[in-house]
């Protein structure tokens, strides 16, 4: 895996791919490992998972500064993102038990009825590079506490942050076999979905590759969980508070250089306030720090890759190009490595690109609308349905709104965000299935009926439906 080093486009030492026979090799493993460790007692499993949290928190730099180097991500927000991967695993690490306990279901004097939650085996996990840790964490933290393996094709510009999770793993005292990183390129992700060893896929990444992934998990009768882009509205309504909606909005666009599905990508304004909202929206996204991401006060740092860079770019020109117009930003920046500024268009067509497609970067596309009723048809006008976000002084019309959104998750008055406690997940194009919390961790077990009675109850005592 050839490595670049987003914010010098320097070459980091390249790291070697995984051959065939060490796929092979791995895939045994998985099976063989998870022979024994679904009979682990679950509380045991939560107390490697604990384990797992501390080795994260034990090593927190370590773990940043590899972040920063293989994808640009600013210091800090690395950071952070080491400590949420440590939540997770105390989350669970608390409440996998309680999330999969036995169901039980009344209805016969004589008979013991209840669902049990049973893993299903090895799952491969197919993760994307934008927030490399907490991606695979937020996959792995549920599903190999319920008693699977985990198998990592994580994306080829973070082979590293690969390694590096599956050492947290066995430093915690997990199996071996228990989380294997498997350093391939794409095209060997189907060979593996495909193969018998492997019981279920779980990708989080483009539309394209995940209608790739359902195909062929569909195709060989596998569950799959798809967490794909989002091009989430951000709704300003007339009585919002306008400063701090243009602060949080302009953190929404931006964060992790806005390389994040659930970042807000088209804001949808009121027209009462949207001059007002425009100029505090563009001065505080005018205000942010753009630079080095291991200098600790940079709020934004390089694009990911420099064809993640031309592709913005790309978008924000056609858009333009259809008559938006260009309040702040719009071309790359003239930096070592790969730099785009914190960019606003307005009188954005309903047709361009930052209308019509994912934005993955910090270019925000601003609309006007009427009322209400408007603000909801522009927000919905889209075949991604992600995350949404609501601005209002009106709780109970905040929530109204919240609820006419097609969206798998929407927030009043909040940024959209993930949490280990809340579900996590889209509608339309954006996928489908849970992550996180209660939801989450019974995406890949087997939801077994369990009916127990006495050998001797009386024939009489049974009823039998036919269908």
């Amino acid at each position: 895996m050839d490595r670049t080093n987003p914010a010098t486009g320097e070459s980091l030492d390249p790291i070697p791919d995984d051959s065939e026979a060490e796929v092979e090799a791995a895939l045994d493993r998985a099976v063989e490992t998870f022979a024994e460790w679904k009979d682990v007692p679950i509380q045991k499993r939560q107390q490697l998972l604990a384990a797992a949290g501390d080795v994260l928190r034990d090593n927190e730099e370590e773990y940043a500064e590899l972040m920063t180097e293989e994808m640009g991500k600013p210091i800090e927000s690395a950071r952070a993102e080491v400590e949420k991967c440590a939540w997770v695993c105390d989350y669970y690490a608390e409440r996998a038990a309680e999330h999969l306990q036995d169901e039980h279901i009344g209805g016969e004097s004589y008979v013991e009825a209840y669902v049990s939650y049973e893993p299903l085996g090895p799952i491969l996990a197919v993760m994307p590079w934008n927030f490399p840790f907490w991606q695979v964490f937020r996959f792995a933290a549920p599903h190999l506490t319920a008693g699977n393996v985990g198998l990592l094709k994580h994306a080829s510009n973070v082979p590293g942050c690969a390694e590096a999770i599956q050492d947290v793993f066995e430093e915690a005292g997990f199996p071996e076999g228990a989380f294997q990183s498997l350093i391939v390129g794409s095209d060997k992700a189907e060979g593996v979905i495909e193969d018998d060893r492997v019981a279920a896929v779980t990708l989080t990444g483009s539309e394209r590759a995940g209608r790739a992934v359902a195909k062929t998990a569909g195709e060989n009768l596998k569950k799959s969980v798809l967490e794909l882009g989002g091009s989430d509205p951000f709704v300003v309504l007339d009585d919002a508070d306008l400063d701090s909606a243009a602060e949080t909005g302009s953190l929404a666009r931006t964060i992790n250089g806005g390389q994040s599905c659930i970042a807000a990508k088209r804001f949808v304004v009121h027209a009462d306030v949207y001059d007002e909202f425009v100029d505090k929206f563009v001065s505080e996204m005018e205000s942010l720090e753009v630079g080095d991401p291991t200098d600790e006060d940079t709020a934004l740092g390089p694009q990911a890759r420099e064809d993640l860079m031309e592709d913005v770019h790309e978008q924000v020109e056609a858009t333009l190009d259809a008559g938006a117009t260009l309040e702040l930003g719009g071309e790359p920046l003239d930096h070592d490595g790969f730099y785009y500024p914190p960019t606003v268009l307005t009188d954005v067509p309903r047709d361009s690109p930052a209308a019509t497609e994912e934005v993955f970067g910090p270019a925000a596309a601003v609309f006007e609308v009427e009322d209400e009723d408007e603000a909801v048809e522009v927000a919905n006008d889209h075949h991604l349905g992600l995350g949404a976000s609501v601005w209002t002084d009106d709780l109970e019309r905040g929530k109204r709104v919240a609820h006419r959104l097609e969206a798998g998750l929407t927030y009043v008055n909040q940024l959209t965000k993930s949490d280990p406690r809340l579900p996590f997940g889209g509608v339309k194009d954006s996928g489908y299935g849970r992550e996180l919390s209660r939801h989450g961790i019974r995406e890949f077990v087997n939801r077994k009926l369990v009916w127990a009675q006495e050998a001797d109850a009386s024939e009489d005592d049974v009823t039998v439906v036919t269908e």
